[in-house]
């Protein structure tokens, strides 16, 4: 009984020394590494633009959930905390988009309506952030047409008379990042799918 005992222990105590077969899934260690079952080595994952793309993609992606809030269908809601933007729905439900939000000291909440949309928006950017960018090394023009390369991306929704707006952008890493100078970003697909299901007049109400 013993010696059966004993070898049992062995056993257990050989399986948790020997790395993981190259069949076994890989292995988080922390943020930056994984383990290879192939190579059985610590590998430093490199976080590309393109990568944390894929991830956002993954994680924020378009879908309908469960809603029960008071907030009448047609609303927009903007969660900047946990970065989500729904669009409730007659029946019970919400389209759920992820979106960047702003970076501290840009964040804001209330309620607006949106007063304008538009295709492939051309971009002004303000005074002040002009100011703050060239501060940094970062000339902005005064103007940029709409198109494939401007970072307010396919379609624009215009909150109120603010300076904010709901937009696309290209740059898919953004996505569930607080990047923003207050305006809230969403994959070019979304944009566009969400500027054909609201009119202007839609409420939108920022948490």
């Amino acid at each position: 009984m013993r010696l059966r005992l004993r070898l049992s222990l062995l056993a257990l105590c050989a399986s948790l020394a020997v790395p993981p077969l190259a069949s076994a899934p890989a292995l988080a260690f922390d943020d930056n590494k994984f383990y290879d079952p192939l190579t059985r080595e610590w590998v430093e994952l490199k976080m590309t633009p393109e990568v944390a793309g894929k991830i956002a993609r993954r994680k924020f992606k378009r879908k309908v959930v469960d809603f029960n809030g008071s907030e009448a269908p047609g609303t927009i809601i903007v969660d900047t905390e946990d970065r989500f933007l729904y669009h409730v729905l007659d029946d019970g439900t919400a389209m759920r988009y992820g979106i960047g939000v702003g970076r501290d000291g840009f964040t804001w909440r209330g309620e607006q309506k949106v007063t304008r949309k538009a295709e492939w928006p051309g971009w002004t950017p303000p005074p002040e952030m002009i100011v703050r960018e060239r501060k940094k090394g970062r000339n902005l023009p005064a103007f940029m047409p709409g198109g494939p390369k401007n970072p307010m991306g396919a379609r624009a929704l215009y909150l109120g008379n603010t300076v904010y707006r709901i937009h696309g952008t290209n740059e898919d890493w953004s996505i569930g990042q607080a990047v923003s100078s207050g305006c809230f970003r969403m994959w070019n697909e979304d944009v566009e799918h969400l500027y054909s299901q609201v009119p202007v007049g839609a409420k939108v109400v920022i948490r």
